[in-house]
């Protein structure tokens, strides 16, 4: 029987200063250089372990969407997505192309499962989605290039306050798995959380960087994702900044392991295949982690 399945699953930081080094050409200065080269690893597992459709979940940046209207989730269901302007230009970066047919079972799917998901069927997408897909992939020329396979972009709000605990995200996160396995086309999808880790932007904290909470959190979320998912929004405020509860996106993608069932930890622990961390990157720490269904 042919049946999509999860098999890996993404965790990675989307530093806007990440996508700037890569397109004006400064990966190899000092500053930056220790960085990439904690994606080496990652560039080349995607290509040995090259999937057929990447969910990616990650926040808007006030581009699709402005403070008018915002979407605690948002799921493309386009057939393809330009890179944003910024303000700056967009990024140097081939187009994104989506992958309709998917997009749509997942939304149907996981609304019947109860949760809500704003469709949306046109939409720019910003660095938060381009600056993972240039790290694990590499750079790319945009006019005789392409990424290496269709992308679902899911957007969540985690831009303006109310927005959805860590438990909610976990959850969801097991309804998109649900909705994947329930398609019938034999393809291998991953599933990529992006965002964090701590960091804040603005105010008289502006600048934190808490690396032995991200390393303790990166751990939990690892090897006890149940009680990861119970960390409420105050502790990831005042450990990890305020932009640090970007990490709650991470939870989607780990609820989406194999692993996880009804809730709860019922299967054997995903294999980590890499893991990296890195300050600073602007005044940002970097986390990186790939897991594999065991």
């Amino acid at each position: 029987m042919n049946m999509a399945r999860i098999t890996a699953s993404v965790y990675t930081s989307h530093v806007p200063a990440i996508g700037a080094a890569m397109d004006m050409g400064k990966t190899k200065e000092d500053y930056w250089k220790p960085l990439f080269a904690g994606y080496d690893f990652s560039k080349q597992w995607m290509k040995d372990n090259k999937p057929d459709v990447v969910f990616l979940v990650y926040n808007d940046h006030a581009t699709a969407f402005s403070l008018d209207v915002i979407p605690t989730f948002a799921i493309g269901t386009a057939a393809e997505y330009k890179p944003a302007d910024e303000g700056w230009g967009p990024r140097p970066v081939p187009v994104v192309k989506g992958h309709p047919e998917l997009a749509s079972h997942i939304a149907q799917s996981v609304i019947q499962q109860d949760f809500d998901l704003t469709i949306v069927n046109k939409m720019d997408v910003d660095h938060g989605l381009t600056v993972p897909l240039s790290l694990m992939v590499g750079e790319l020329d945009p006019a005789k290039d392409a990424w290496p396979c269709p992308v679902i972009p899911f957007a969540v709000n985690v831009v303006q306050y109310p927005i959805p605990s860590g438990q909610r995200c976990f959850n969801l996160g097991q309804a998109i798995r649900k909705a994947v396995e329930s398609f019938d086309e034999d393809l291998n999808v991953h599933i990529w959380g992006t965002g964090g880790m701590s960091h804040q932007l603005q105010g008289a904290r502006a600048g934190l960087i808490n690396r032995e909470w991200d390393n303790a959190w990166l751990d939990k979320l690892i090897n006890d994702p149940v009680a990861c998912a119970q960390i409420p929004h105050i502790d990831y405020v005042r450990e990890a900044g305020s932009e640090g509860i970007e990490l709650v996106m991470w939870l989607i993608a780990r609820g989406a392991m194999a692993d996880v069932n009804n809730g709860q930890v019922t299967g054997k622990l995903p294999k980590v295949t890499h893991r990296f961390y890195h300050v600073p990157a602007s005044n940002t720490a970097v986390g990186h982690a790939i897991l594999e269904n065991a």
